[in-house]
């Protein structure tokens, strides 16, 4: 089976030079052709080029694009949509003046969802992140990646690893899945971390591994969660089990996460709004992302923005995501995302629009996805706009025409 694009202003992405800055950061092709075959892309270019080297393109299913902007699928590379029940109460005390780190000791943030997702069954997880999944997808999503960390002890922490995997079978997406056993304290440990990562964080890890459920491990390097030196004990294990790593860092303090993930040359840094100069160099020498989050900056009305000219300065790259969760960034629109990104982060749509698309891949270990490129996946979107920067400044507004997954189009 055979498909062709034609006639779309095609935003490939692609790392060429001239697509990585200068006055087409998109990699545009004004009017072009994309083929499929099977579920990779097979060619592509502008349409004056489409007949002179593909002499079988009269077996393809041709669809005209009809000057429509076609992009790389979309990536979301920080979620933790698999949890149980909400925390809309924990919202209206913030907007009564509590702040995060207030409700987090008292009781409630991760904790109470923790209550809330270990007396779920993995169908009911399931179910219960179906609807979170369909809203990612509505806008062009192609790949989800999941955390655990609700459950905090290893039985939930497995469950919610099977949950996730689960909605691969459930849906038309790709998941990547994290172990975030370090993400928060549960009550029966709240005196002993050092407890904790010993017999149930790292226990917990082994199982999983063995399991085949992780894809990468995450932590929360946080003072309401736990230090870098904890932190480093279950990288350490990570590493042993050749598995790459992740890190909650610098969101609400300088915790030395960065400077930590870094030397275990981890995927992605993500929150990073207390990044300084010396965290940029670092991140820069790993070859780590920094995903920004504007979703849980402006839940939680944050002040203190992610140093974006920093990042550009050394050469980090820059992804973004929803951080969808119940508590601090229930967002699951990863179009306005990007518009935050834009808006309050003064990240460009050229920035915006590489950071849900190539960066994210990169921030997932992930070279098959991201670009439009010969030999890549067929995973990708026909915007109902005309220019790539429309999906970054209009807030609000779906302009998702067709999306292809696997070169299937949905």
């Amino acid at each position: 089976m055979q498909t062709l694009i034609t006639n779309a202003v095609i935003a490939t992405l692609d790392d060429r030079p001239d697509s990585l800055g200068g006055d087409d950061p998109y990699g545009l092709i004004d009017r072009g052709y994309l083929l499929i075959k099977s579920n990779q892309i097979a060619a592509l270019g502008p349409m004056e080029k489409l007949s002179a080297g593909h002499t079988n393109i009269g077996r393809a299913a041709v669809f005209d694009a009809g000057g429509r902007l076609l992009t790389p699928a979309l990536i979301d590379c920080h979620t933790h949509i698999v949890h149980g029940s909400h925390r809309a109460a924990e919202f209206e005390l913030r907007l009564n003046g509590a702040s995060y780190e207030e409700v987090a000791r008292a009781g409630g943030g991760i904790v109470s969802t923790v209550t809330a997702t270990r007396v779920m069954s993995e169908a009911e997880l399931v179910t219960a992140a179906l609807p979170r999944v369909d809203a990612l997808l509505a806008e062009g999503v192609s790949m989800i990646e999941v955390k655990s960390g609700y459950g905090l002890d290893i039985e939930t922490e497995l469950r919610m690893l099977r949950a996730a995997r689960a909605l691969s079978d459930k849906r038309p997406v790709r998941i990547i899945t994290s172990f975030l056993g370090a993400h928060a304290l549960p009550a029966e440990y709240a005196a002993d971390p050092d407890d904790y990562i010993d017999n149930i964080c790292i226990p917990a890890l082994y199982q999983a591994h063995e399991q085949g459920l992780v894809d990468a491990v995450d932590g929360f390097c946080e003072t309401i969660a736990f230090t870098a030196a904890q932190i480093e004990r279950v990288f350490a294990v990570a590493r042993d089990l050749g598995l790459p790593v992740k890190l909650h860092a610098e969101q609400l303090s300088q915790s030395g996460g960065c400077q930590l993930a870094a030397k275990y040359g981890a995927l992605s840094v993500d929150h990073v709004e207390y990044a300084d100069a010396a965290d940029a160099r670092a991140l820069s020498a790993a070859g780590s992302v920094a995903v920004l989050l504007p979703g849980a900056f402006y839940t939680l009305r944050e002040t203190k923005m992610p140093p974006i000219d920093l990042f550009r300065g050394a050469n980090v790259m820059m992804a973004l995501a929803s951080d969808a969760n119940p508590g601090s960034s229930p967002l699951t629109s990863l179009l306005l995302a990007m518009n935050m990104g834009c808006t309050l982060f003064r990240m460009t749509p050229a920035e915006a629009l590489a950071g849900v698309t190539r960066h994210a891949a990169k921030a997932l270990g992930l070279f098959d996805c991201g670009r439009l490129r010969v030999g890549m996946r067929a995973d990708m979107v026909l915007w109902d706009v005309r220019h790539p920067a429309e999906l970054s400044y209009r807030i609000g507004f779906n302009p998702l025409k067709r999306r292809f997954f696997g070169g299937v189009a949905q």
